[in-house]
Parts: structure tokens; sequence; C-alpha cells
């Protein structure tokens, strides 16, 4: 019975590396050079714009990406509103009134067909998006590999089974990360990216009033200052997931959580004397290398069974199908 386990995961393993090389080999950087040379601009100079007029979008846009990609693929299957054949992954539990950029998305796209219409995805302006977000508020760079296609339908019920949640414990964010091909330190660099944004009391508040021995007491009652004991009220009040530098893309988040300063519950269970604690602690001392395994992480995400060749399309407006 042993030996079939370790086969099978064995045998897992092997259809991940394969499948993650067969996406390398259809994905390229340079994939628009001739067909759209200035997309990848456009794209940018939108992006920048949009997080200049709000600095909290550039956490938005990271996640909207990550959540894209969690659901079958990285398709741009996120972006797509209810119709009366498509139901929409916005409205399940991690997503709703929670997820945000749609309409920065739609901006960009729209700067990118004024240019060449119908020849760059929304999958690809939504990879684009999250590494010129990055790198506007300080954080890393890298070059993303393009030629993404869009899905035709959306997935509510695989985004409700392989979305994370902010309850959820560290062997479960392990197992998610792992159906992905990700590792437990490609884990823990993607959740980094929670050293900016902001989360509602809502996802918080079962921690700040628990009086756990995971928490420290004074950053509990600080938390609790903008996020009343009792649901709904103050559901949506908003508070930073770093307190400290909430606006910066830096390495403060895993400082934060060996001082048991953690926001949310998923995010202390990374160091909570498990198998995640060693990475937290290697990242909170080196923000260099944090930030280096942050940006391999997005890559390797940004590759999660994409749509290319003929499969799929390219929308023209990414909340609905063409």
């Amino acid at each position: 019975m042993v030996a079939a386990a370790m086969f099978r995961a064995a045998a897992m393993a092997m259809v991940l590396a394969l499948s993650l090389s067969t996406c390398q080999a259809q994905l390229s950087s340079t994939f628009y050079a001739e067909t759209c040379p200035n997309a990848l601009s456009t794209i940018r100079t939108s992006i920048r714009s949009a997080i200049a007029r709000e600095r909290r979008m550039a956490a938005s846009l990271i996640r909207l990406h990550f959540h894209d990609c969690f659901v079958q693929g990285c398709d741009a299957s996120i972006l797509l509103d209810n119709s009366p054949s498509i139901t929409s992954e916005k409205f399940v539990v991690q997503n709703n009134n929670s997820v945000r950029g749609f309409e920065v998305i739609e901006q960009a796209k729209s700067a990118v067909e004024n240019v060449c219409p119908g020849v760059v995805s929304c999958a690809d302006i939504l990879a684009v998006a999250a590494r010129d977000a990055s790198e506007y508020v300080g954080g890393p760079s890298w070059t993303v590999r393009l030629g993404r296609r869009d899905s035709t339908n959306a997935s509510p019920g695989l985004a409700s089974r392989d979305l994370p949640r902010f309850t959820d414990g560290l062997q479960s964010l392990i197992d998610l990360f792992g159906n992905k091909g990700l590792t437990e330190r490609d884990m823990v660099a993607l959740s980094g990216s929670h050293t900016i944004g902001q989360a509602q009391c809502v996802t918080f508040r079962d921690r700040i009033y628990s009086n756990g021995s995971d928490i420290d007491v004074g950053f509990a009652s600080t938390r609790r200052r903008n996020c009343p004991a009792t649901s709904p009220n103050g559901n949506g009040n908003l508070a930073p997931l770093d307190l400290v530098t909430p606006n910066s893309f830096d390495n403060n988040y895993f400082r934060n959580l060996l001082q048991r300063r953690g926001l949310l519950q998923s995010d202390q269970v990374l160091f909570s004397g498990g198998s995640t604690d060693s990475i937290v602690n290697e990242y909170s001392r080196n923000p260099s290398t944090f930030s280096s395994d942050f940006a391999s992480a997005m890559v390797k995400m940004g590759d999660i069974e994409p749509l290319t060749g003929s499969a799929g399309i390219i929308r023209s407006i990414c909340s609905r199908v063409n």
C-alpha cells in the first residue's frame, strides 16, 4: 500500500513537471514582438496610472492574477461576469466583495485594443499587470512569459474548491498549492505579497478576539479599535496586512509573523511551529532572497495550465465572451 502511494505521488510529480515543461515551451516573453510590439509599454502605462491613483491597487492586481491562475489555470476566467451561459467566479466566498481591480484590467485591455485589436489576451494582461504592480511599489520585477489565451467559461465550483481561505490551516494551504505544482517555498514566497494591501475586518475578527497564544496582545488590541467584536458591525472596515510599511513591498510581512503579528490566520500559520517556520525565518533575515524567490514563484504560478495555440479565444472585452 505504501509503495502504491509512493508510485502515485511520483506519477503526479511527473505529470506536473511535463505540464510545466510543455507550457514553458509554448509561452514566450517575445510572443507579441511582431504582432503588438507596444503591448507591454501600453499595459505598463495604464497599470502605473491606476496605482498612482490608489496605492492599494498594486496588491489587488497581484491577488487578481493569483485568483485567476488557481482556477482552471491562467485563463482570465475570473474576469467573466454572469451571463445566460456563464456563472461567474466573482461571487464565491473567496472572491465576493474582496477581489478587485477588474476595471483596471478592462482599462488596460481597452488601451491595448486601440493599439492592436484582437491580439493580446486578458490572461496575459493579468500576468503583466501583476509584474508591473510589484515593480511600481518597490517589489521585484521579472520577465513575463506570454501567449496565454482566454477561456470561454468560468468555474465557480473549482474556485470554491481551489482558492485558499483566510481560515485555512498550514496543511490545507500546502495541499492547495501543491495541487498546482507549487512547493512550500513557493507558497511562503507568494504569501509575502501580503506585505502590501489590506484586509476586511470580517476576515480577521475571530483571530484578534481569540485571546490565543499565537497573536501578540498589543497587536490584537490595536486591530480591535477598527474591528468591532460583533458581526456584521464593521465587517468591511479595512486594516493593513503589514502594519509597519503597508504601502511598500518589503520583507516586513515575515518579521511580523515572527512577532505573532500576522493579521490573517492563514498568514500566521506559516510561522506556528510547522514545516514552513524555517522559510519565514530566512525571508525575515534576507530581503533579497525573498525578492528573488517571489519573482520565481510568480513566473511559476503564471505557467499554471494556460490555454495556448488554438485553444480558447482573445476576448475583446475581458468581462464577457466575444
